[in-house]
């Protein structure tokens, strides 16, 4: 693969919600389980699609999505298309009700695909 590849290139995107009051530290710790959370289910699922994430810098963006709603609207897509993914429910401990959900991961896959499912979300 070469490096300036962006078709090859493989990623992981975490949908945050937008509608669910944390601080940066909480949606932070939201998104590292949701990117643990795919790479580990990667990692059995699609192994050479976790190698070539791993391999190439671990690229991971958090967007924005309005609801919960969203969220599993996305994971329905991602499910359709056979692309790993998972979602977080919080356990309530800290900031937020227990079973909330707070964000979706999506990946690794190839940004070209992931980018035709989330390309028109915004950065968080």
């Amino acid at each position: 693969m070469s490096f300036f590849d962006r078709d090859s290139e493989y990623k992981v995107v975490i949908l945050m919600r937008q509608d669910v009051k944390m601080s940066k530290g909480k949606s932070a710790a939201q998104a590292c389980h949701a990117a643990v959370a795919c790479a580990l289910a990667s990692k059995k699922k699609n192994p050479s699609a976790f190698a070539e994430w791993d391999g190439c810098g671990q690229k991971i963006a958090v967007l924005k999505v309005e609801g919960e709603r969203a969220l599993f609207e996305f994971k329905a897509i991602a499910d359709q298309q056979g692309i790993t993914n998972s979602i977080v429910c919080d356990a309530g401990r800290t900031e937020v009700d227990p079973g909330t959900y707070t964000c979706l991961g999506i990946g690794p896959e190839k940004q070209s695909v992931i980018d035709k499912i989330t390309g028109d979300l915004k950065m968080l």
